[in-house]
């Protein structure tokens, strides 16, 4: 007894056929550029035809763009087309309009940046004092940080983490990538910390933010 196989309808499997390589690069092109926040893989090839392949046309993409005045770069697990890091100079003018982070503020980022998974406790005691809800509740509606997982210890207080925004709007592709504490001090964003005993106690910079207010984040 003999087995009739029937072959594949190769109009119907052209149907499925992914458009060439170089069509999936403009594509990828084309949703970076009309995307503000940074996307996905996943995100990209679930608006794209089907068979695409996202990842290899980012390949593609970012060698073309090497050495231009807009570079495709990965932020955390997305993608995004940004200004080149060279040319950020040209941007000064809505930068100097950007007011400051405060110190504390600053500080409690840093710790978040560099110790995260961290929780409050564990912030307060790198800084030696405490921490104002304020400087948290504020850098959370900045979505610079989130809550990250509950810690395995006593009473599972929440930690913090930074947020893909943080890396995003400091163009780094994870944290990992942050710079040293020589870099920083060399950068003048990281003054030396006066010797141990003369730091203020919880109470003093307690009182200090409670004054300041919700202004506390930010300076003039």
């Amino acid at each position: 007894m003999s087995i009739v196989t029937e072959e594949p309808d190769e109009q119907e499997e052209s149907l499925f056929e992914a458009p060439p390589m170089a069509e999936q690069e403009r594509m990828v092109e084309a949703i970076l550029f009309a995307t503000a926040e940074p996307i996905t893989t996943r995100e990209l090839e679930a608006r794209m035809p089907h068979g695409c392949d996202a990842a290899e046309a980012l390949v593609y993409l970012r060698k073309r763009y090497e050495g231009r005045g807009v570079q495709v770069m990965k932020v955390g697990d997305a993608w995004a087309i940004r200004t080149a890091a060279d040319l950020g100079f040209l941007m000064q003018k809505e930068t100097v309009e950007t007011r400051k982070l405060s110190r504390a503020a600053i500080e409690t980022l840093a710790i978040i940046a560099y110790h995260q998974p961290v929780t409050r406790a564990e912030i307060e005691e790198i800084r030696g004092v405490s921490v104002s809800r304020g400087t948290v509740d504020q850098l959370l509606e900045l979505e610079w940080i989130r809550f990250g997982r509950r810690k395995m210890t006593p009473g599972r207080p929440v930690t913090f983490v930074v947020t893909q925004s943080f890396l995003d709007h400091f163009g780094l592709e994870n944290a990992r990538d942050l710079p040293g504490l020589k870099e920083l001090r060399a950068a003048g964003l990281l003054e030396n910390r006066p010797p141990p005993g003369t730091l203020p106690g919880p109470e003093t910079e307690a009182e200090d933010e409670s004054e300041e207010g919700q202004s506390e984040l930010f300076e003039d």
